[in-house]
């Protein structure tokens, strides 16, 4: 699914807990975010704490993916962007946060 509004990212993860079987209160559990964020972030909100999205989507086994020729490392290279370990990245933040 291609995401350009924040009610596209909102409806991608409703179809994701859903899909899984999984309640807004479950989710929001075990991604050790509140309840009304996870209502939020489904209704489209347009703001969110970058940590909690990442969170949020390594609960769901759900992976962020850029594209652009508009990335200068893409257009001068022609190859994309290397994929970013999503598990590196929330194992850091884990370890800032603490």
């Amino acid at each position: 699914m291609r995401v350009r509004t924040p009610t596209d990212f909102g409806l991608m993860i409703r179809r994701a807990r859903r899909a899984r079987g999984l309640t807004q209160q479950q989710l929001a559990r075990a991604a050790a975010v509140g309840r009304q964020w996870i209502v939020e972030i489904e209704a489209g909100k347009p703001r969110a704490e970058l940590g909690m999205v990442l969170r949020t989507l390594a609960t769901l086994d759900l992976s962020l993916t850029m594209h652009g020729e508009g990335i200068p490392e893409v257009r001068e290279t022609g190859r994309p962007i290397e994929a970013m370990d999503l598990q590196a990245v929330l194992d850091a933040h884990r370890r800032t946060s603490r």
